[in-house]
């Protein structure tokens, strides 16, 4: 059998913390940026932990 692959455009967007949790960015800001006010900006430049009902999912996609 062989080795499973890594799902490269999952790999882009996911990243593993140390405990093994799944963290992905957020949406909308990408562009079009100068008519969002700073504080949406702020709120949407931190990452966030992947729902509970996805990570089985991407953690298959990335190998883990």
């Amino acid at each position: 059998m062989p080795k499973m692959k890594t799902h490269k455009g999952a790999a882009k967007r996911f990243r593993v913390t140390g405990s093994g949790k799944l963290m992905r960015q957020q949406a909308n800001r990408r562009h079009y940026l100068e008519h969002k006010s700073s504080r949406l900006t702020r709120r949407l430049a931190s990452d966030k932990l992947v729902s509970k009902g996805k990570v089985k999912v991407i953690k298959r996609m990335l190998g883990i």
